[in-house]
């Protein structure tokens, strides 16, 4: 979780688009990133795939007032409402995105070529039918940040019993560039979120750096098979804390909208 999901980025932007508080240049922009070109497939009426402009414009005139993001995992379908097809295709994909107020989610399949230090990454979101109902395991911001901050607590008390919470020079490299990152703006919502949201979402993806660190770095000083049981105890729950956290962020403005505010 160093950097934000294409889900993410798609829902954050799309959401200021549709609500007017950003261009379609913009927009699009700062979905796109650092991959060299966005499609939607599947739209209802178009028989090719189309642009990203064109497809969020295409998904404004089908009904779509706002863009909810997935991140299911094996066993977690966190965000996902259905059908049982699309939630397989968000679960190969690891995340989903899906439209509020039109029965459509889109799940993006990445392709990338040429060698690596110039890998050219193309994205291709294919539209598929959702079931219109609640999504799943998808908690409040308040309930969200309480969560995470529990999390932290617990997995860092026990990861460094076990001597395996980041710590040495690669885990020192990927946090200074976790933050030289977030200096730059990379890692903050788009506009029309709550401060709130970006506090939720850096906090959880800070959280998720310490697990990808502690993955990465092995086992670390857990040696014995209780200790790795332990060790691996100690990360899924702060894991799924953190996915839960990043879904509640990004979908915090259709959440907002909800409520009437």
């Amino acid at each position: 979780m160093l950097t934000e999901p294409r889900s993410g980025r798609l829902a954050a932007w799309g959401n200021a688009l549709l609500a007017g508080l950003a261009s379609p240049d913009d927009a699009v922009l700062a979905i796109v990133g650092e991959d060299a070109v966005h499609r939607v497939e599947g739209l209802p009426g178009e028989p090719a795939p189309v642009g990203l402009t064109l497809g969020l414009g295409r998904l404004r005139g089908l009904g779509a007032t706002a863009l909810r993001v997935a991140l299911p995992a094996p066993g977690h379908p966190l965000g996902l409402s259905g059908p049982p097809e699309f939630n397989a295709r968000a679960l190969e994909a690891e995340e989903a995105v899906v439209c509020h107020g039109a029965a459509l989610g889109l799940v993006p399949e990445v392709y990338e070529a040429g060698p690596a230090g110039d890998v050219h990454v193309e994205v291709v979101w294919h539209v598929l039918p959702v079931r219109e109902a609640p999504p799943a395991d998808v908690p409040s911001l308040g309930e969200a940040e309480r969560e995470l901050a529990e999390a932290l607590r617990d997995a860092t008390e026990v990861l460094s019993k076990l001597d395996v919470a980041g710590s040495g020079p690669v885990a020192e490299a990927a946090i200074d560039a976790y933050r030289a990152r977030a200096e730059r703006g990379r890692e903050v919502l788009a506009p029309g979120y709550p401060p709130r949201a970006v506090r939720v979402l850096e906090l959880a993806q800070r959280v998720g750096l310490l697990v990808s660190l502690a993955y990465e770095n092995g086992h670390g000083g857990a040696v014995s098979a209780s200790e790795m049981a332990a060790r691996g105890a100690a990360l899924r729950p702060v894991e799924r804390t953190a996915r839960r956290a990043l879904v509640a962020a990004y979908n915090s403005v259709v959440e907002e909208r909800e409520r009437g505010r």
